[in-house]
C-alpha cells in the first residue's frame, strides 16, 4: 500500500486553521493586538503613501501646465543686434510643423499703484492676437474682454493684483518705470496712468498677483523700445520632445539668436519637486516597514505559543510544507487586507482631496493650503497607475517576506521537543 503523501497545497484546514489563528482568544490577546497594528500600519503606510505621491503628482502637473500655458516652451532673444525683425522672424518660425505660437514680447519689471495700494509687477507687452491664443488667460477673464485689446491703452491683470490694489475692470491703475525720459538732470521715472480693460485669474498666485498684459505698440513706447522687442515666445506642440524643434528654429530664424527653453529656465524649481518626490516615497516606506516588522514579531510569538499544537499536528501528519503555508497564509492575510484597505482609503481620499481640505481648513479655522505659499489656489490629485502600482507591489512584496522567517520556525519545530515540556 503506497504510503500517504499529505494534504495538497494550500488545502482547505492550511486556510482554516490559518484564520483560527487570526481571531483573537483571551491568552492570546497581546499576539492579537499586534496583528491589529500591523494591519493599521500597512493600511496607513500604503494610503500615505498613495495619498502623498497622488498630490505631489498633481501638483507638479498642474505647475507644468500652467507654466507652460502662459510661458513659452521656446524663448528666442537676439545676438550681436536688437530685434528689429521680429515680425519676419516670428512669421518664419509659426510656420514650422508643431508650432503653435510664436509671439513677439516686450517685458519690464514696473509699479502698479492705485488710491489704496501698490505692487510690484511684470508688464508684458503683446499682440492681441496672440494673447487670445493663450488659453489660459483667454479662457479664465473674470472680468472686461479681450476685445480691441490692439486698439487701446487698456491692460490686462490678475485678479489677486486687482484685489490687492482693490480694482476692478473700467477703474485706472497708475504704472511707475524706473527709466523713463532722459533730460538733462537723468534719467527720469515714466508714470502713465492706464484703464483696465481685463482681469484674468489662471489659478497661480504667482501669476494672478504679478503678470501685468499691454498692447505691444503701448509696451515698445512705454519701455523706450521703438521698433524692436525683448523676445519671441515660441509655443509648440509637445514640450517634452523640445530639443527636436531647436534646429528647425534655428533655421527659420535666420538672424544670430539665442535659445533657452521651459526646462532650463524652471530646471531648479522642478529638480527640487523630483527630489522631494523621491525622498518622500523612501521616507513613507518606512511606515510599511515597520508594520511588515511588526508581523515578523506577532507570528514568532504565534509560532512560540502554539508550538504544541504544531507538535501534534506534526504528530497526526501534517508536513513541514503545510506548517509553513499556514503561518505563511495568517501573516499575509494581515498584509494584503491592510493593502488592498489601504489603496481603497488611499483612492477615495485622493478623489476627495480639495472637500477634505476644505473641510479641514473650516475645522481647524486655518488656511491648509495657502496660495501665496504654494502658488496653486486648489489642492491637486493625480494617482499615477505605474507608481500606485509600485506602492501596491512594494506592500505586498515586504508583507510576504515578513512571514518567511516565522513560517520556516514553525515548519522546522521538533514536535518532540515541543511536547517534551507539555
Amino acid at each position: 500500500m503506497a504510503e500517504p503523501t499529505g494534504t495538497l497545497p494550500f488545502a482547505a484546514f492550511e486556510w482554516m486553521l490559518s484564520l483560527r489563528y487570526l481571531r483573537a482568544r483571551r491568552r492570546e490577546g497581546f499576539i492579537s493586538v499586534i496583528a491589529g497594528f500591523s494591519f493599521l500600519g500597512i493600511m496607513l503606510g500604503v494610503a500615505t503613501l498613495i495619498i502623498v505621491m497622488a498630490v505631489m503628482n498633481g501638483f507638479r502637473q498642474e505647475l507644468l501646465s500652467k507654466i507652460l500655458g502662459l510661458n513659452g516652451h521656446l524663448l528666442i532673444q537676439p545676438l550681436e543686434s536688437p530685434l528689429t525683425d521680429y515680425a519676419a522672424v516670428a512669421d518664419r518660425v509659426a510656420r514650422l510643423d508643431g508650432i503653435t505660437l510664436a509671439a513677439p514680447l516686450v517685458e519690464g519689471q514696473a509699479l502698479a499703484s492705485s488710491p489704496f495700494n501698490a505692487s510690484g509687477v511684470v508688464v508684458r507687452g503683446m499682440l492681441g492676437a496672440d494673447l487670445t491664443k493663450l488659453s489660459q488667460i483667454a479662457s479664465n477673464i473674470k472680468q472686461g474682454t479681450l476685445d480691441g485689446f490692439d486698439t487701446g491703452q487698456g491692460l490686462v491683470i490678475g485678479r489677486r493684483l486687482a484685489e490687492q490694489l482693490s480694482v476692478r475692470a473700467g477703474d485706472n491703475i497708475t504704472l511707475v518705470a524706473p527709466r523713463g525720459a532722459v533730460t538733462p538732470m537723468g534719467t527720469t521715472p515714466r508714470i502713465k496712468a492706464y484703464k483696465i480693460a481685463a482681469v484674468f485669474e489662471i489659478g497661480m498666485s504667482e501669476y494672478d498677483s504679478a503678470f501685468v498684459f499691454m498692447p505691444l505698440t503701448e509696451a515698445q513706447a512705454y519701455f523706450n523700445r521703438a521698433g524692436d522687442v525683448t523676445a519671441i515666445e515660441v509655443y509648440t506642440n509637445d514640450p517634452d520632445h523640445i530639443d527636436r524643434f531647436r534646429q528647425a528654429v534655428t533655421d527659420a530664424a535666420a538672424r544670430p539668436i539665442y535659445m533657452i527653453d521651459w526646462r532650463q529656465r524652471n530646471a531648479t524649481f522642478f529638480n527640487a519637486l523630483q527630489v522631494e518626490r523621491n525622498v518622500m516615497f523612501l521616507i513613507l516606506t518606512l511606515i510599511v516597514l515597520v508594520a511588515a516588522l511588526n508581523i515578523v514579531s506577532g507570528l514568532i510569538m504565534l509560532v512560540k505559543d502554539k508550538g504544541s499544537d504544531i507538535a501534534i499536528l506534526r504528530t497526526m501528519g501534517a508536513t513541514q510544507g503545510a506548517m509553513m503555508r499556514v503561518f505563511l497564509i495568517t501573516g499575509a492575510s494581515i498584509g494584503v487586507v491592510g493593502t488592498v484597505v489601504g489603496f481603497l482609503l488611499g483612492t477615495i481620499v485622493c478623489l476627495n482631496i480639495e472637500e477634505i481640505r476644505r473641510f479641514l481648513s473650516w475645522l481647524t479655522n486655518t488656511e491648509l493650503f495657502s496660495p501665496e505659499l504654494y502658488f496653486l489656489s486648489k489642492l491637486p490629485a493625480d494617482m499615477n497607475l505605474k507608481e500606485t502600482l509600485a506602492v501596491l507591489v512594494m506592500a505586498l512584496g515586504l508583507s510576504l517576506l515578513a512571514t518567511l522567517y516565522p513560517s520556516w520556525r514553525a515548519a522546522r519545530l521538533d514536535p518532540v521537543e515541543a511536547l517534551r515540556y507539555e
